[in-house]
């Protein structure tokens, strides 16, 4: 039996992309009408990004992000490969630079193996300069099947995939409010003229980012978590020093943060970028420090979670807003993995921000969040790696949430 249920899906980041291709390549008959308020795709976290396809070494076994990014992989793999896109198996090394990190590692490494991440190895020093001859530690783990894509090209194909399947992808359309009924859902949108419409769905699904916790109001769930925006600083290697780098170069994370650390990335086009760093955003979409939204910034500071979050970091956050203000400061932070590297091999790149879901209790949400509001599922929270695992997220939203198996 045809479904002809009516699917609107609020944000087109690659998540909300991936569900509308997901809906109207596997669901026949489901209309599927995609509302993003930007002019463009992947206008946000989709295209602030280091272009990273994760492997899956971090995430908690058994998780949802360990297991959505894992599957995500390989149909990203394919996916890019289908189309023509861009994909490069670069490799990654996590850098231990000390017996704290190594013990790091060794856990990793577990967790790694336990997530079914192929091909990852414990290396000692000369191994690691065997693959990044520029880079040095105590030690590392290598991970030669993590690549590099475009996700903003990715993003613009599963666009054109909906489009062609006969969904709709609608710009300049932000929605301004959202109300249920027995009937379905009714999502109030503008448009930059100041004209009003209003959309009718039986469901709706609202992948909006940064802006989710916003959305998730607006169909009347609880107000926790709350998107806190943290701002991702990065710097781009100038050309004469690019070849400092071959893949893809990292601290060991500490797990107490979902931040991996500054970062060296080579990118599918050839740059290669250092970063990010992360502080707080004084806008949601704040990709400057000149960036304000007052309205945003009442929100994070009235939020309880964010001063219990506060008092217990403050001098990480600290250390964090240096290294942001300061290229010297930066390249220092760098320098751990690349001591070659100096002050004047950085030039200012674009900066990401993070919507990063905090609690009221003061704690960063680690995995993957998607609650449900009578016909409204909202996705509180899908930081890195969503876009790795966004064909997957877009499986588990259709099968879990949307058209979950009768029975």
């Amino acid at each position: 039996m045809r479904s002809t249920e009516h699917i609107g899906i609020i944000g087109a980041g690659i998540v909300g992309l991936a569900l509308a291709r997901r809906l109207v390549l596997h669901r026949p008959g489901t209309r599927v009408t995609v509302l993003e308020k930007e002019d463009r795709v992947a206008a946000h976290q989709t295209g602030h990004n280091s272009g990273v396809v994760h492997a899956g070494l971090y995430y908690r076994p058994g998780s949802l992000k360990a297991t959505l990014c894992r599957r995500g992989v390989g149909l990203l793999k394919d996916y890019c490969a289908e189309h023509g896109l861009p994909y490069e198996e670069v490799g990654k090394v996590l850098v231990a630079v000390d017996a704290e990190d190594e013990a790091r590692l060794d856990d990793i490494g577990r967790r790694a193996r336990e997530n079914g991440v192929p091909g990852v190895t414990r290396l000692g020093p000369g191994g690691l300069r065997e693959i990044e001859p520029h880079a040095a530690g105590t030690g590392a783990l290598h991970s030669p099947h993590t690549a590099v894509t475009d996700f903003v090209a990715v993003a613009e194909q599963l666009a054109d995939d909906v489009r062609r399947s006969g969904g709709r992808v609608l710009l300049n359309t932000p929605v301004i409010d959202l109300r249920q009924d027995h009937d379905g859902v009714r999502a109030l949108t503008g448009d930059p003229r100041g004209e009003r419409s209003v959309h009718r769905f039986d469901r709706l699904v609202a992948c909006g980012g940064l802006h989710s916790a916003r959305l998730a109001r607006m169909a009347g769930a609880a107000d926790d978590p709350r998107v806190v925006p943290f701002r991702g600083q990065y710097h781009e290697l100038v050309p004469e020093r690019r070849h400092l780098v071959n893949g893809l170069l990292y601290p060991v994370p500490d797990p107490r943060y979902p931040f991996l650390g500054v970062h060296l990335t080579r990118h599918v086009h050839g740059e290669v970028m250092a970063g990010p760093n992360a502080i707080l955003a004084t806008a949601l979409e704040g990709y400057s420090a000149r960036d304000l939204s007052t309205g945003d910034l009442a929100s994070t500071l009235s939020w309880p979670g964010f001063w219990r979050l506060a008092r217990r970091h403050w001098a990480v956050g600290a250390r964090e807003t240096l290294v942001s203000a300061s290229r010297a400061a930066f390249a220092s932070q760098a320098r751990k993995l690349l001591p070659e590297l100096v002050a004047a091999d950085l030039r200012p790149a674009p900066a990401g921000v993070r919507a990063q879901a905090l609690g009221r209790d003061g704690a960063l949400l680690d995995d993957f969040r998607v609650d449900t509001h009578g016909r409204v599922v909202c996705v509180r929270n899908a930081p890195s790696p969503a876009a790795t695992s966004s064909l997957a997220i877009a499986e588990f939203l259709t099968d879990t949430f949307v058209h979950p198996p009768r029975g």
